[in-house]
């Protein structure tokens, strides 16, 4: 389960860094890149609290 909340956060940071590149290589338009940052956020910090927690 860890895994899968560490692999789909990865996803999330990766959608947040490649659309930056893609905008600035003319490959997308700046909706796009809005569309998949907001999508890399979300994926991001969803999972992430819960396989980052610290145990007492």
């Amino acid at each position: 389960m860890k895994l899968l909340l560490k692999l789909i956060s990865f996803i999330g940071l990766v959608l947040t860094l490649v659309p930056a590149f893609l905008v600035f290589a003319g490959n997308i338009d700046l909706n796009m890149h809005k569309n998949l940052m907001l999508a890399g956020t979300l994926l991001w910090f969803v999972p992430a609290p819960f396989w980052m927690s610290r145990k007492s």
